[in-house]
């Protein structure tokens, strides 16, 4: 009996009520369009706070690598740890003794964008690659590589996620 009257209820709703105008559209299609209207995204754990970084030569500090000094740009702390974004100045000429050891970093996600200069490293199983000031590259979790030289004007924006990760260094 339970299962014959959900069976009416649901052809009755199916069916349009009296004096009710068809829109022409199909009965799919409204409900997509409906649906589209009621959707709401869901909310972030917690909310992004709006930031800007201004550049002031005094934000260069020391960091990871010896050779190198990091401009944090703030966005760690306004995404509460989810992503790191810093502008890596090289300072010293490159020498292959303190900076060609093979690492990788354990991350989610890193792209490096090089802002001047040029910037030449060994990938796993990708070879030797030169990028020079506009070039764009995304290295995968946990890939290998090995710095192999770099301008002495070399400036890269790095953007990393987790804010906060471990470099292996292999040799």
């Amino acid at each position: 009996m339970a299962r014959a009257q959900a069976k009416a209820s649901s052809k009755r709703r199916l069916q349009p009520k009296a004096g009710r105008k068809r829109s022409g559209k199909s009965a799919a299609h409204r409900r997509v369009a409906g649906a589209k209207s009621r959707t709401k995204r869901p909310a972030p754990a917690k909310a992004q706070r709006f930031i800007v970084s201004h550049l002031q030569e005094t934000d260069f500090l020391e960091g990871l690598r010896a050779y190198a000094k990091y401009r944090d740009l703030g966005i760690a702390d306004a995404t509460h740890g989810k992503v790191r974004a810093h502008v890596i100045r090289f300072t010293t000429p490159f020498e292959p003794g303190e900076v060609s050891k093979r690492h990788y970093h354990d991350v989610e996600f890193q792209m490096v964008y090089v802002l001047k200069g040029w910037f030449r490293t060994e990938f796993e199983g990708e070879g030797a690659i030169t990028m020079h000031e506009g070039s764009c590259w995304i290295q995968p979790p946990g890939i290998e590589h090995t710095v192999l030289g770099y301008s002495d004007d070399c400036e890269v924006l790095e953007i990393i996620l987790p804010a906060d990760f471990e470099t292996v260094t292999l040799e």
